[in-house]
């Protein structure tokens, strides 16, 4: 659906509000939307988990997250490396020369700190000094000796090349430098630390707040929801094959603040496993700039229900899609006036329930129903603020909006009053 369609309020919030089990959301956004709509409620079956680090909703720090926890092997500390580049680079220019190194040194450097469990900080400090041998080090003494001779070739390599490919990772790696940011997924002592096996089995409710575009945090954010349902899949395995109740993670603005490279292929099993994924793209060709045609193509294969609100505005898929609700008889009735009199013939032709043009023009409200063994339905959304529940969340989401301005604006001042003394 387009923006402003109701996606968040007629899809994403009834789902969270009727979760069982955990529930897992990604945002761009706080105030009045999914985020303060079901905090509340969320908030008395579970533990509330709010990873805010550019402060969307200006939460305060009162968790932390080890991003490096699932890298202590290769194949974790490469798919970590991989959410960074995701976040940086379309899918068209990932597989270049230099973003390809970039991430193999990304996973080296962070296969260094999590062997030895160096905060990832000390990455920061090893990109800022290619020349630095502490991380060909660290992997040579943790075993990993392919990987550190790796290393240590990209290191002594020509100068300008090592130093390309350094460059390319720092940028990757741009937005811990921020310390506010870093401190989020860093180890600190006193807070609670947020541990996905343990969710996995809970009531709890993790909202992952990011903003998109450059400098954004969203390559943190999407590490997070692929370790939260990665881990789920295993507590899953480990359970007779399926979580009971089942884990609900709704991927809102999935291809701004929450790209997961091969989320297409995640999808072919996380159903399976009682993790229900809820993608949520404003276009189809948003998804194919994210995971390429191939990719998108995957990802709408292996989703068992879509659903399609206003705002297509692409012909081709609105073609697509009206191919795909089919064709039905229509009678037509002909008359004719000969000297004979008056002749009426009957005939069938066939044409579209549903044409390209109408799908275009659904108007808010109304979506087509796209359900594995069933034939389209159009259905009339229902968004939160019409149950009855709306009696006692919609005042609970006016608070927690309210409790989010406070503290935007006690932040502001804050501000201002360090800068004046600072001045």
């Amino acid at each position: 659906m387009a923006p402003r369609s109701g996606k968040t309020s007629g899809l994403a919030i009834p789902a969270i509000l009727a979760a069982p089990g955990p529930v897992l959301l990604t945002s761009n956004k706080a105030a009045n939307d999914a985020y303060t709509t079901t905090v509340d409620a969320r908030s008395k079956v579970g533990t509330v988990w709010t990873l805010d680090p550019q402060q969307i909703a200006h939460h305060p720090r009162e968790m932390w997250w080890d991003i490096l926890a699932d890298a202590r092997d290769l194949a974790g500390a490469k798919r970590l490396a991989g959410h960074f580049v995701t976040a940086s680079v379309d899918e068209s220019s990932g597989s270049d020369f230099w973003s390809t190194a970039a991430s193999n040194t990304l996973g080296a450097l962070f296969l260094a700190a999590s062997s030895h469990r160096r905060p990832i900080t000390d990455v920061l400090a090893w990109l800022a000094s290619p020349a630095d041998r502490t991380p060909v080090d660290l992997l040579a003494d943790a075993g990993h000796h392919a990987v550190s001779a790796q290393l240590q070739g990209t290191v002594s390599g020509a100068t300008e090349t090592r130093d390309g490919i350094y460059e390319t990772a720092r940028q990757y790696a741009s937005c811990l430098l921020d310390p506010e940011i870093a401190a989020w997924v860093t180890p600190t002592p006193g807070l609670p630390e947020f541990k996905p096996f343990d969710f996995a089995t809970s009531r709890d409710t993790l909202y992952l707040l990011s903003k998109d575009g450059g400098g954004s945090a969203s390559a943190i954010i999407a590490a997070a929801a692929d370790a939260v349902m990665r881990a789920a899949v295993i507590v899953a395995e480990r359970s007779g094959g399926r979580l009971d109740p089942p884990a609900l993670c709704v991927l809102d603005e999935a291809a701004n603040v929450c790209r997961i490279s091969d989320l297409p292929d995640l999808y072919s099993h996380l159903g399976s496993r009682g993790v229900i994924p809820m993608t949520i793209l404003q276009s189809y060709r948003q998804g194919q700039r994210c995971w390429g045609e191939a990719g998108m193509d995957a990802l709408w294969s292996a989703a068992t229900v879509k659903v399609i609100g206003s705002g297509i505005d692409d012909a081709d898929f609105a073609d697509k899609l009206s191919r795909q609700i089919g064709e039905h008889d229509v009678q037509t009735t002909s008359v004719s006036t000969s000297d004979g009199g008056k002749s009426t013939s009957v005939s069938m032709r066939t044409e579209r329930i549903l044409p390209p043009d109408a799908i275009r023009a659904l108007p808010k409200g109304k979506i087509l129903l796209f359900a594995t063994g069933m034939r389209v339905a159009m259905l009339d959304l229902k968004p939160w603020y019409k149950e009855r529940s709306a009696k006692e969340i919609g005042p609970a989401s006016s608070r927690a909006t309210k409790a989010i301005t406070e503290r935007a604006l006690a932040k502001a001042t804050a501000d201002r009053d360090n800068f004046g003394l600072a001045s």
